[in-house]
């Protein structure tokens, strides 16, 4: 696995979380939300922003879903151990929704490359440097220049 510092960086929203792990849930299918949490997983293909509000989210967002308790701790577990957390807090008014404040202003904060989103509306590619992507698109490596 590639050092941390020489992947490429990308912030996961909620919504491919969701996906992936609904995924998981005994089904045979393969989604590509599914597909990037396990190709994260096993060959580390980049290095996951987290900050402590993403977490909490995903947290919340998982546990109104009902998944298992167990699956939640072993996810923010993991992400605690092995992504980037980023000490920054939300910058209001990156996204048309409040609650994706949080995944701009760290994909912000430390010049990631991508955002990976199902609602990519909720992320205002003009205001980002980050390319804004779908999880089966091609991970980009390097963030892009912000139109001026």
């Amino acid at each position: 696995m590639a050092a941390k510092s020489a992947r490429r960086k990308g912030v996961v929203d909620t919504s491919v979380v969701v996906a992936g792990i609904a995924a998981f849930k005994g089904f045979p299918r393969v989604s590509p939300s599914a597909k990037l949490l396990r190709e994260w997983l096993e060959h580390g293909n980049f290095t996951w922003l987290v900050t402590e509000e993403i977490l909490v989210e995903y947290r919340a967002v998982l546990s109104r879903l009902r998944v298992r308790p167990r699956v939640i701790g072993a996810l923010i577990n993991l992400l605690r151990e092995e992504a980037e957390l980023v000490e920054h807090r939300s910058t209001p008014g990156l996204s048309p929704d409040p609650g994706d404040d949080p995944f701009c202003a760290c994909a912000e904060a430390v010049g990631a490359a991508f955002i990976v989103t199902l609602n990519p509306k909720d992320f205002p590619q003009r205001k980002l440097r980050a390319k804004v992507i779908s999880p089966g698109d091609p991970l980009p490596t390097t963030a892009r220049r912000r139109a001026r």
